[in-house]
């Protein structure tokens, strides 16, 4: 049985995938790799994830949550590392229950642009662009997610390339 902590962020039971990120984690991310490695044992991030069926299978959606730590590195927004889907014709549902920041949207292209999150924000995500999340709050921002199983993930892509568009404190 899975017990859903909505207000906590998180999934527990059985079988509950967890993973937690440090700053080090995604310090090639960062734009201030110096600044990222000096705040290597920061935590930034941590997931839970519901897989009833295997990644790939056809028809199944998997969800979870993700709990993002405000702060920043070299004064850029803490951030998850962000993705593409492989079928881009697999969107994903973001959920905002607590905090606030934005997702970055980019395209193959690069061209990139910003939604807002806040509490009670539900947004569609095209498959067909990359997605980042930032916390801009003085908040964890706490967001739940779901996705086709078959949608595929590019982590790749961005762990060479980046993101077009970072956020930085003022």
């Amino acid at each position: 049985m899975i017990h859903t902590l909505w207000e906590q962020g998180r999934l527990t039971g059985d079988p509950i995938l967890t993973a937690h990120r440090t700053v080090g984690d995604l310090a090639q991310y960062w734009q201030d790799v110096d600044a990222a490695k000096a705040a290597a044992d920061r935590p930034l991030y941590s997931t839970y994830a519901y897989h009833p069926q295997p990644d790939g299978t056809p028809g199944a959606v998997l969800w979870g949550s993700t709990i993002l730590h405000p702060g920043d590195v070299g004064g850029e927004f803490h951030m998850t590392r962000g993705h593409f889907h492989l079928d881009p014709s697999r969107g994903e549902l973001i959920i905002v229950t607590a905090g606030t920041g934005e997702l970055i949207l980019m395209n193959r292209d690069r061209a990139a642009h910003t939604v807002q999150l806040e509490p009670g924000v539900t947004y569609w995500i095209d498959g067909a662009l990359a997605h980042r999340t930032v916390n801009t709050g003085p908040d964890d921002l706490i967001f739940w997610c779901a996705w086709p199983a078959d949608c595929g993930h590019d982590y790749a892509a961005i762990e060479s390339e980046g993101f077009s568009l970072r956020r930085f404190r003022p």
